[in-house]
């Protein structure tokens, strides 16, 4: 039996199983500690939500990059088996040929040969060509931007379906479009008696750091307290949340980050800091947003995200740099790129919703 017809099977309908739908969320560049229930300061409520009443997971591993991530999340394979072992270019070796190869299977395909239908918001970055987009590995619908990174306000190769999209109106943001285009796609939904797989793949808070002015403002001098506070901050809250183990000391502040106090420019810190806080803000209000749309259904929900936080440094000063990525990483070394725990190591939740509403699973467990 082939992989994809043994996949197949395994995911065919039973009789008396009440199938659920499932929702897949993902955040780009997004750190260990950059979530309330993680130890940040920054507001998420709606994901502080699914930790509370779900599954959050304190020890759980990605590939470092975005493609490879990504490669693996949909295909359930090492990503040099499925074609992208490093980036999206092609390097000339199929292990590194920079998009999902036919060989694989993508969990799209197998849930749509299953009777599931699939739709998918957000980031692609598995395949850029004609015959490598979402719609051309198992999503009924999709909108989705084909590259790695893109501007919030005016983004590059967005595709909807099988053809080019373009940003529509002077008030186009991003995330929002992202938010937007999956509710839409859940309410459409609705009342079809298939169950539904519906990946939404936010680009925030990867570079570069945009947000709407009135979301910056509301984190405007919150971080003048500089990173060396910020990061202390959080490592102890996440002692108290059960997050990291009071034994485990904080890695020493990196030979690059000077202390906060010999800074220069700190109002420019602020306001990095603060857009990138603005940004996980957003997705997380969008996140509340998608779950309203599926709080009646008998729903499961993931959220991950696809590595650490990110140290590149931009000329354009478009990215918050290697000290606000090692507050990210709270409480270990390194960033997105290295396979240190500060690359590697990213929230996981899972939450199961019941038509009541209820949640069948709570728990912090060390996975």
């Amino acid at each position: 039996m082939t992989r994809r017809r043994l996949l197949s099977a395994l995911a065919a309908p039973r009789r008396g199983t009440d199938r659920p739908n499932i929702i897949l969320i993902m955040a780009d560049d997004l750190g260990f500690s950059d979530l309330g229930c993680y130890g940040s300061e920054i507001p998420t409520p709606n994901l502080d939500r699914l930790a509370r009443n779900g599954v959050r997971f304190t020890q759980f591993y990605n590939a470092a990059r975005c493609c490879p991530t990504r490669a693996s999340l949909l295909t359930g394979l090492y990503p040099h088996q499925a074609g992208i072992g490093h980036m999206g270019r092609d390097m000339g070796t199929p292990a590194y040929q920079g998009y999902l190869n036919r060989e694989c299977v993508t969990i799209a395909e197998v849930l749509r040969s299953a009777g599931y239908a699939t739709y998918m918001s957000g980031k692609w970055h598995v395949g850029n060509d004609r015959g490598q987009w979402p719609c051309d590995r198992g999503f009924d619908q999709s909108f989705a931007t084909l590259g790695g990174t893109s501007d919030y306000f005016k983004p590059r190769n967005l595709v909807r379906n099988d053809r080019p999209a373009a940003a529509g109106g002077k008030d186009f943001y991003l995330t929002d479009a992202f938010t937007d285009e999956a509710v839409a796609m859940l309410r459409a939904h609705r009342g079809k008696s298939a169950p539904y797989f519906l990946y939404l793949a936010y680009t925030a808070p990867h570079f570069p750091l945009q947000a709407r002015a009135a979301d910056v403002a509301r984190h405007r001098g919150r971080y003048r307290a500089g990173w060396d506070v910020i990061r202390r901050e959080r490592h102890s809250r996440m002692i108290g949340l059960g997050v990291v183990d009071r034994r485990w000391p904080l890695s020493p502040p990196p030979a690059e980050a000077p202390e906060w106090g010999s800074a220069a420019a700190q109002d420019d810190w602020d306001l990095r800091m603060a857009t990138y806080a603005a940004m996980v803000e957003r997705l997380d209000e969008g996140v509340g947003r998608v779950l309203a749309e599926a709080d009646e259904a008998n729903t499961i929900v993931v959220f991950l995200s696809d590595n650490g936080g990110c140290a590149e440094t931009k000329p354009d000063g478009s990215t918050y740099e290697l000290p606000w990525a090692n507050v990210s990483n709270t409480p270990f070394r390194n960033y997105k790129h290295w396979t240190h725990e500060g690359g590697i190591s990213t929230p996981l939740k899972l939450n199961s919703m019941r038509p009541s509403g209820a949640p069948v699973m709570s728990a912090c467990q060390r996975k």
